[in-house]
């Protein structure tokens, strides 16, 4: 073996002896007891923590004379020596174990005095802590049942929710989040949520004062509601057609929106007409208040209780009359749904017509010293209706001679001014000479 070699295998050796020195050696630890008045289901082996970190386990579990419990614990360096001012407290992982308990350290300040190994933390130092079931014991038996019932409930009504009460529990985290936004919004104007604090205070006081009210009203609505429970059946039925219900109601509103596409027009054109209606109808109920009683009597008339007092009982007596009657109204109906053509027809030429009097009333109001300048004198006869062979008709005029001998009327030798209003002193009607006429055939009227 060369030196050279010989140097790097002395070189390996001690590599390897440091190595092991530093893998196999454990770093220092200090002893403290800890005196608490409930060790919590403490073990040997338990972990020690500060601020969620292992720095220890326990060590031993003791009795002392006047019955605390005393955990013996180590501490690893660099967290020991602990200072004066340490605290210790026993947690848990959650409440639904048992075996998962830790004992978690507070140490005090680092310019504190040093505790020397072995020193005892007193109960003033320590905290016990709290079991589930030391909760549960405060409980009468009649609260532990009620909230018994309430676990089972729960696990009945999440049976076979698996995915929801997890896709729940992962949206609770950002639920809080929001509700934390919220709050803070609500907290950026502390005037306003004062002032909404208050006015929910009034709320609440104006509440206090009604509560016998209150009181009745859910009295009232308890038995509402065990009302609708007893129809259970029923609701159950009209839940199970509710669904053709709402969808027969869709298509009648789908039906319904192109109804009211088609009504605009009208509505558009009714706008107008509406304008005069409120005072078309102050005027009218005037006239429905004094038709009430007529109305009433006509009532009577048509329908008194007892026999052989009304109409309804004679027509029911006399049904040759009522078949005679329903016969007249289906000729009535009839006539009237054939003569609805012609009224149609005419319906158009109502305004020239009633134009034509208004106008023509007008112009004949006037007069002068001979009378008014407009008389009328109605004239039949001046078209003759003939038929032709090929079925066609049409109007032939009648010359005036033969409209006059028509009326038969005798007059047919009128002087001149015979359609004005005699003058007294003769003057009208005119005569002239040598002109055949006769001065008393006048026309009739003033």
């Amino acid at each position: 073996m060369t030196i050279a070699r010989g140097a790097a295998a002395g070189a390996l050796v001690i590599v390897v002896a440091i190595v092991a020195i530093v893998l196999l050696s454990g770093s220092g630890t200090t002893s403290y007891a800890l005196l608490f008045d409930n060790a919590g289901q403490i073990v040997k082996g338990d972990n020690v923590t500060v601020g969620g970190r292992r720095i220890g386990n326990v060590d031993a579990i003791s009795l002392t004379n006047d019955n605390q419990a005393k955990i013996t614990i180590s501490v690893q360096e660099p967290y020991a020596p602990l200072h004066q001012g340490t605290t210790a407290t026993i947690r848990l992982q959650s409440l639904s174990g048992v075996a998962n308990r830790f004992i978690q350290l507070t140490p005090g300040p680092n310019n504190g005095p040093k505790l020397r190994a072995g020193a005892t933390l007193g109960t003033e130092q320590t905290t016990s802590v709290v079991d589930l079931d030391q909760l549960f014991n405060t409980f009468d038996a009649r609260t532990r049942k009620g909230l018994q019932d309430v676990i089972q409930g729960s696990a009945t009504q999440y049976q076979g929710k698996t995915a929801q009460v997890n896709e729940a529990a992962r949206q609770f985290n950002p639920a809080l989040s929001t509700t934390s936004q919220v709050m803070r919004e609500l907290t950026r104007d502390t005037q306003t949520l004062t002032d909404a604090l208050v006015s929910g205070g009034q709320v609440m006081s104006a509440i206090a004062q009604r509560r016998d009210s209150l009181s009745a009203l859910v009295g009232n609505l308890s038995t509402t509601m065990g009302a609708i429970g007893s129809q259970n059946q029923s609701l159950g039925q009209a839940l199970q057609v509710l669904p053709d219900t709402l969808r027969q109601a869709n298509s009648t509103f789908v039906d319904l929106r192109s109804t009211l596409d088609d009504m605009t027009p009208l509505v558009d054109a009714s706008k107008t007409a509406t304008k005069r209606l409120a005072p078309f109808f102050s005027a009218l109920r005037p006239l429905i208040d004094e038709a009430t009683p007529t109305f009433q009597q006509l009532s009577a008339i048509v329908s008194t209780p007892g026999a052989n007092n009304d109409l309804t009982d004679i027509l029911r007596q006399t049904p040759q009359l009522a078949t005679a009657v329903s016969r007249t109204s289906t000729s009535g109906i009839a006539a009237l749904r054939k003569g609805q053509p012609v009224i149609d027809y005419a319906r158009p030429y109502a305004p020239d017509l009633v134009g034509w009097f208004r106008d023509f009333g007008e112009a004949g109001a006037n007069y002068d010293a001979n009378g008014h300048y407009v008389r009328v004198m109605p004239l039949s006869g001046a078209f003759q209706f003939q038929q032709n062979a090929d079925g066609s008709s049409i109007l032939n005029p009648v010359t005036p001679n033969q409209r006059l001998s028509q009326l038969d009327t005798g007059n047919v030798r009128r002087c001149p001014g015979s359609a004005s209003q005699p003058r007294p002193d003769g003057s009208n009607p005119y005569l002239p000479a040598g002109f055949d006429c006769a001065a008393k055939e006048l026309v009739p009227g003033p």
